[in-house]
């Protein structure tokens, strides 16, 4: 099979392509002229010029291929323009949907979020019939998912096959951008002083996301959203093993949840007044809150994760202090 990847330069797009060499698949990759390739070193890929939102390039770019692996979105909301977050992740969709059907692409696999799953009131994990139900204002990105996972279902009332994974956080190796490292990071540089929330996390490898999104192409069922999770953990667990994993004392500041909301609105001024933050503050509001996920309809019909967590990080720790974001 020949499979174009948007976002292929990326952290999950990376992986993909890496996924689809290991399983004697053609990878052609999207990406801009001015785009850096590091992500894809020791990889084997065709290049496609193009952009999301150059109809013609995509159409070119998909053509004669079997797939397409639509990973490209702006994931961290917390340093982009929203406009132009959602012209990329609702319009871009749109346009790669529409490009690989003219071109008689056999199916899509779409990279949405865990973010666009809501959350249960009485806080048990979520599994995919579960409506977005945060603010659009507070959460952009999600929303922005919401409205592109919209696109894809008419895309598919349309006859088009696609299918729809939901991965949540994701940890591994490669995440040259921090979407995610930055727990790894923070804890590292301030150890006790990093403050829990009473929340919880869900969190997947790199490698089974990308696993899973061959799956999903393979036999994912059309028109459905796959929850890709491995493991759900309270924040202190999380924080606990990643401070074990770095080598640094547990974290032993609690933020209780009364205070988050506190918090957030002093993460917005300072970030108004121009000073960075490590975290925004619509991650703020969330960490009193359990974000967890089922990630059994995945499990059964697409792929069960083979990467432990704890290996995840201490993989993810290891190729950080390899390619000197972290020093020894």
């Amino acid at each position: 099979m020949k499979a174009l990847v948007t976002g292929g330069t990326g952290f999950v797009g990376s992986h993909i392509v890496r996924a689809l060499n290991a399983a004697g698949h053609t990878a052609r990759v999207l990406h801009r002229t001015s785009s850096k390739l590091d992500a894809l070193r020791d990889t084997s890929f065709e290049s496609a010029i193009g952009d999301i939102l150059d109809e013609d390039k995509l159409k070119a770019a998909s053509d004669g291929c079997d797939w397409v692996f639509h990973v490209a979105a702006i994931a961290d909301y917390w340093r982009a323009d929203h406009t132009r977050m959602f012209e990329a992740n609702v319009e871009g969709t749109r346009r790669v949907l529409a490009a690989a059907r003219a071109v008689g692409v056999k199916r899509v696999v779409f990279t949405s979020s865990a973010a666009a799953v809501g959350l249960r009131s009485d806080g048990q994990p979520s599994d995919e019939t579960v409506p977005f139900n945060l603010s659009p204002q507070h959460f952009p990105y999600g929303y922005s998912k919401v409205l592109a996972e919209q696109v894809v279902k008419e895309a598919v009332s349309a006859g088009q096959e696609v299918v729809t994974v939901n991965p949540v956080v994701v940890m591994g190796p490669g995440d040259l951008n921090m979407i995610s490292g930055s727990f790894i990071t923070q804890i590292k540089r301030f150890g006790p002083l990093v403050p829990v929330p009473p929340g919880g996390i869900a969190v997947i490898d790199v490698r089974d996301v990308a696993r899973m999104h061959l799956a999903a192409a393979e036999k994912g069922r059309v028109g459905q959203r796959y929850i890709l999770n491995t493991r759900n953990y309270t924040q202190r667990e999380w924080f606990n093993m990643i401070a074990d994993v770095v080598g640094v004392r547990h974290p032993i500041i609690p933020a209780p949840g009364f205070i988050l909301p506190l918090a957030a609105r002093a993460i917005e001024l300072l970030r108004k007044l121009g000073i960075e933050t490590p975290v925004d503050a619509d991650q703020t509001r969330l960490g009193s809150k359990n974000i967890h996920f089922d990630g059994q309809k995945a499990w059964n019909e697409l792929a069960a994760p083979q990467v432990d967590m704890h290996q995840s990080l201490i993989d993810t720790y290891r190729w950080y202090q390899d390619n000197g974001f972290i020093k020894s």
